[in-house]
């Protein structure tokens, strides 16, 4: 298997569509919680695979694709700069009202192993408090090609 850190970044780290900004930011939510307790349980990766399909949240990116996202953002996780990594795959999607399905999902990959650790629930407050936080992206004015102002909108 390819080392994350080397096999194409820019498929992870900057995904080139909102849909596959939008998996990211999901898949990078459940992530987290699994590596949080320092052992991903299949059934951790398993729940985040359910969670996005029982919902319909990634329609267009096949179910290969994700677990790959998945794996290679899990890895990323483990390195000492994983915070900027959760905020960089954060980020471009802070607009959409993702935040209750984040939420959610890291509840849900928490329970999946039925023993939740007091790591994974530091994971969750972390994320409810990125959601909040981040600003929220900006707009490009029409016609004038700049970017506007943004203002960091609670949800």
């Amino acid at each position: 298997m390819p080392d994350a850190k080397h096999s194409s970044p820019i498929e992870i780290a900057d995904p080139s569509t909102l849909n596959e900004q939008a998996a990211a930011a999901l898949v990078i939510a459940g992530a987290l919680v699994a590596v949080a307790d320092r052992r991903v349980s299949p059934v951790e990766r398993d729940e985040v695979m359910r969670f996005i399909r029982d919902r319909d949240l990634a329609p267009h990116i096949e179910d290969d694709r994700l677990l790959a996202m998945f794996d290679a953002l899990a890895e990323r996780l483990e390195e000492p700069d994983f915070a900027n990594v959760v905020i960089e795959t954060l980020r471009p999607v802070s607009n959409m009202s993702l935040s209750a399905h984040l939420m959610e999902l890291s509840e849900r990959v928490a329970a999946a192993d039925e023993d939740v650790h007091p790591h994974e629930v530091q994971a969750i407050k972390l994320l409810r408090l990125l959601t909040l936080a981040l600003p929220r992206a900006s707009k490009v004015a029409s016609g004038e090609g700049r970017a506007a102002p943004y203002t960091a909108a609670k949800e």
